[in-house]
């Protein structure tokens, strides 16, 4: 099963904020892009089943998670 933890999935009532930070601060642009990239990689290796170790796979949430924490800080600024 693939969930999709898109920013506006995970933080629906932060949209606004999400494009405000996006245009206006470089550093968030990164990491929310970043986030997109292994959200996007993550989903992709379950969608196509394929088959990855359990160490690699939990390193990407984890990592997804970390930027996720960040990106949220940013949001309740």
């Amino acid at each position: 099963m693939s969930d999709n933890h898109s920013l506006y999935t995970e933080f629906p009532d932060h949209c606004d904020r999400i494009q405000e930070l996006k245009s206006a601060h470089a550093d968030f642009a990164r990491a929310a892009a970043e986030y997109h990239k292994l959200d996007h990689q993550i989903r992709g290796l379950q969608m196509r089943n394929q088959p990855v170790d359990d160490q690699t796979m939990k390193g990407l949430k984890q990592k997804r998670a970390q930027l996720k924490d960040e990106l949220y800080n940013w949001l309740i600024r």
